[in-house]
């Protein structure tokens, strides 16, 4: 199965690991997964803070 990457260095997609881990997210199932991996990120970064945040008022 073909995996896919997003390059945040280049903001280009990559058919397979193609460049250095640090310059890369992934990997995604399809191309089009990993052509909107900045939303993506984006997406789980913002969930992941509301997560956080309610996990503090509940300490």
């Amino acid at each position: 199965m073909t995996q896919w990457w997003y390059n945040h260095k280049t903001g280009e997609v990559e058919e397979g690991p193609q460049s250095l881990g640090v310059d890369r997210d992934g990997p995604f199932d399809t191309r089009e997964q990993a052509e909107r991996a900045p939303q993506i990120v984006a997406e789980r970064a913002r969930a992941w803070s509301k997560e956080e945040s309610e996990d503090w008022k509940s300490s």
